[in-house]
C-alpha cells in the first residue's frame, strides 16, 4: 500500500508542485524544499526515495522543453564531479541516522535561503566561464547533496550563477544535470534498499502531479515576476530548515 496519512498528503502535493515550477521555473533550486516538505510527515529518507522516481519523471518532460538550450561544458564538468559524489552517498548512507539527515537538510535549506538573501548582491559580478576544478568540485557536492536529500541545487547554482547565462540557458543547464544524475542515482538507490513497495507506490500516486508542476513552472518562468515568488518560498524554506534542525538536534541530544 502506498503511505495513506492525509497529512502526508497535506505536505505532499505542494512538494511535489513545487518542485516541479522549481526545476522548469528557477534552474532547479527550489527543488530543495521538496524532502524537507515531507520530511515533516514521514522519514527524511523515505521522503528521498518517494520524491526520485517523480523526479526522474519531471526530468523527461523538462528534458524536452531545454533540449535545444543548455551549456555542454558546464554540465560535463558538475557531471564527472558528481560521480564522486553519488558513490560517496552510495557508501556512507547507512550509516547516517535519519536525525542527521534532518540536521543535513535543515541545514541545507538554511544556508539556501541565507545566501539567496545575503548574497544577492554577489551575483551580479560578471564572469565569462566557470572555473573547472570549482565545476568538478560543485557537482561532488551537489550530486551528494542530491544523493541524500534531493538538495544538489544550491551547489549547482553557486557555480552557475556567477556566469551570469541567460535565463533560459542557466535554467536548461540545471535541468540537463539534473536530468543526469537523477538518473544516475536509480541503481545506487536500490543497492540501499530504498525501492519498497510502499515507496513506489506512493511516488506512482504522487506522479500526476509531475507534468502539472513542470507546466507550471514553464509558465511561471514566461510570465511571472521572480521576485514574490521567492519571497514566499524562501521564507518558508527558512522556517522548514529551523524546524528541522530542531527537530534533528533535540532528538539526538
Amino acid at each position: 500500500m502506498p503511505v495513506l496519512d492525509p497529512w502526508f498528503y497535506v505536505v505532499a502535493i505542494p512538494a511535489v508542485l513545487i518542485a516541479g515550477i522549481g526545476k522548469t521555473g528557477f534552474g532547479g533550486g527550489l527543488g530543495v524544499i521538496a524532502v524537507p516538505l515531507l520530511a515533516l510527515a514521514i522519514s527524511p529518507v523515505q521522503a528521498a526515495a518517494i520524491m526520485l522516481p517523480i523526479l526522474c519523471f519531471m526530468d523527461l518532460f523538462g528534458i524536452w522543453a531545454f533540449r535545444k538550450s543548455w551549456d555542454r561544458r558546464n554540465v560535463t564538468l558538475m557531471v564527472i564531479g558528481s560521480i564522486v559524489g553519488i558513490a560517496f552517498g552510495t557508501f556512507t548512507f547507512g550509516y547516517v541516522s535519519p536525525d542527521v539527515i534532518r540536521i543535513m537538510i535543515g541545514c541545507l535549506a538554511i544556508a539556501f535561503t541565507l545566501r539567496h538573501w545575503l548574497g544577492a548582491s554577489l551575483e551580479g559580478r560578471p564572469q565569462s566561464k566557470g572555473n573547472p576544478v570549482l565545476g568538478i568540485i560543485a557537482g561532488a557536492v551537489s550530486a551528494y547533496g542530491s544523493f541524500v536529500a534531493h538538495a544538489g541545487g544550491p551547489p549547482a547554482q553557486a557555480f552557475l550563477l556567477p556566469q551570469r547565462m541567460e535565463k533560459s540557458l542557466f535554467v536548461g543547464t540545471t535541468v540537463v544535470y539534473f536530468f543526469i544524475i537523477n538518473f544516475l542515482k536509480i541503481i545506487p538507490y536500490g543497492m540501499i534498499g530504498q525501492w519498497t513497495p510502499e515507496t513506489v507506490l506512493t511516488a506512482v500516486a504522487l506522479a500526476p502531479l509531475a507534468p502539472l508542476g513542470v507546466w507550471m513552472g514553464l509558465r511561471v518562468m514566461r510570465i511571472v515576476s521572480e521576485k514574490p515568488f521567492y519571497r514566499f518560498v524562501y521564507g518558508l524554506l527558512f522556517a522548514i530548515g529551523i524546524k528541522l534542525l530542531w527537530d534533528g538536534t533535540t532528538a539526538l541530544l
